[in-house]
């Protein structure tokens, strides 16, 4: 039996080198924002220290000019990415990263200068291990082009926010330190009647090396996956009851685009599919970029089915950056 388990470790590392990976673009309600918004990390390499200020939005990122306008109650799309492409026929996340999806939200003052640390961040969704199916949440992920699209809570208050995605690779987490964190921030501003203001945890502080949910041995079987954090917020102030892990589409349907959208030039893409809620249908309207940096905008839109992408506002990370490598 060990000398089984040390062969499953040995090919879990071996296929690691095939598997980092980043969160790079943004939809928001269906409609494509490419990386307008998003702090891109400098490489598809992990953060493993959880007591460092790079577990709160990547080493090295910085904030950026655009910020992505959606509304409370409306849906948001995170997607992410191996290499500096959306090429669907590539993993999101490869090589067994297997582990847990989770997304977070932080009210600041400007989203352009917050780094994060000096918030409350409120979890917004979260996947982790279904025991039934043997499905970890990056199964799912991969399974949608690297999408994943949750609610942004309809009662919060409107301002600038920052959105944290995550996904925690486990596959040598049996030791502490072991486990891969990879995460991205995207800057966006909230639009809506609502006043709350979620209380939440901090980052650094929010984890432990030791939680039971970082610190674990996924090949001596799982029935049970404690996902790290919070409880999640839902509208009301209450914690959502936990719902099953969703199901994997192996075709992904579009979303419906928003009537408001933001700033930013789409990029051309396959639409995101939600894990929560029924697929939507397939929109053409395309985001245009806004004259001002900062400013936030409806959009205007065109015919044109296929958006061409755009440069991100900081300097992209050429697939040279983007090492495979354990």
């Amino acid at each position: 039996m060990k000398t089984f388990t040390t062969s499953l470790l040995f090919l879990a590392s071996a296929s690691s080198v095939l598997g980092h990976a980043t969160w790079q673009q943004l939809w928001v309600d269906g409609v494509d924002q490419a990386k307008t918004c998003v702090r891109e990390p400098l490489s598809n390499s992990p953060v493993s220290d959880v007591t460092s200020k790079d577990i709160v939005c990547n080493a090295g990122t910085a904030a950026v000019a655009g910020i992505c306008a959606i509304n409370a109650g409306g849906e948001v799309t995170v997607e992410m990415h191996q290499h500096n492409t959306r090429d669907c026929s590539e993993e999101a996340i490869g090589g067994a990263h297997h582990g847990p999806v989770i997304i977070y939200m932080s009210k600041v003052d400007d989203a352009t200068t917050a780094d994060g640390t000096t918030g409350t961040w409120f979890k917004v969704a979260e996947d982790g291990y279904d025991a039934a199916t043997g499905k970890w949440a990056d199964d799912i992920l991969n399974a949608n082009c690297g999408k994943r699209t949750f609610t942004v809570p309809s009662d919060i208050a409107t301002g600038d926010y920052l959105i944290r995605a995550e996904e925690i690779a486990l596959h040598a987490a049996g030791s502490s330190g072991g486990a891969q964190f990879y995460m991205s921030c995207y800057q966006v501003h909230v639009q809506g009647t609502g006043s709350a203001t979620p209380t939440g945890v901090s980052f650094p502080g929010a984890y432990s090396a030791t939680d039971p949910g970082i610190l674990i041995n996924i090949y001596n079987g799982v029935d049970v996956y404690q996902i790290p954090g919070p409880d999640v917020y839902v509208s009301g102030g209450g914690a959502a009851a936990p719902a099953p892990a969703p199901v994997a589409s192996s075709s992904a349907a579009a979303p419906v685009a928003s009537a408001t959208a933001v700033v930013p030039v789409a990029s051309s893409s396959s639409a995101p599919v939600a894990t929560s809620a029924p697929a939507a249908v397939e929109t053409s309207a395309a985001p245009v970029a806004s004259a001002t940096s900062t400013a936030i905008a409806s959009p205007i839109e065109t015919s044109v089915a296929s958006p061409v992408e755009t440069a991100a506002p900081v300097t992209t990370p050429v697939d040279d950056e983007y090492e495979d490598c354990e």
